[in-house]
């Protein structure tokens, strides 16, 4: 297994974006589409990733397999941010998000100040919600009917970490 970091994510990392942004497997459970442009995606990193102020490339060895995202709140939320992470799919299953996650749990903390992270995860992802509890995240509810995804209404589980 290599060495996995984070960086954050540019727009010359279109063409390895492409490989989990641009696979409509692996953007089944995300509220966007999969991209089918190199240049639409470019566009996308260049307007929205560069200037998100932590969106992280994971990568290993060096060389970008996903990306990890900390949208922190605003006024009263300012001390908490939520968690999003995507992994192309030759990747699953061999604890590359989960040690991704470890890392933007203590990188995201100091960064931005934070006192907790929440994730929403749909309860049919079991491979993301094993990431949040092996990363020690608790299990704070269900939200029955919480969101419209793909036009159907959905559930989501509620995780929460906090030092």
């Amino acid at each position: 297994m290599g060495s996995i970091t984070l960086r954050p994510l540019k727009s010359n990392d279109a063409e390895y974006f492409m490989t989990w942004g641009g696979d409509p497997l692996v953007t089944h459970s995300l509220f966007w589409d999969h991209y089918t442009d190199v240049e639409v995606a470019r566009k996308f990193l260049k307007e929205i990733a560069e200037a998100h102020p932590w969106f992280m490339a994971i990568c290993l060895d060096g060389t970008p397999i996903g990306a990890i995202t900390l949208d922190q709140g605003k006024f009263r939320a300012s001390k908490r941010a939520e968690l999003g992470y995507v992994l192309a799919k030759k990747y699953w299953g061999k604890g590359f998000a989960t040690e991704a996650v470890s890392l933007a749990l203590k990188k995201g903390f100091a960064d931005l100040e934070l006192i907790r992270i929440d994730a929403y995860v749909d309860p049919e992802n079991l491979g993301s919600i094993k990431v949040l509890e092996r990363n020690k995240f608790l299990r704070e509810g269900h939200l029955s009917k919480y969101v419209i995804h793909r036009g159907q209404i959905r559930d989501r589980f509620i995780y929460a970490f906090f030092p």
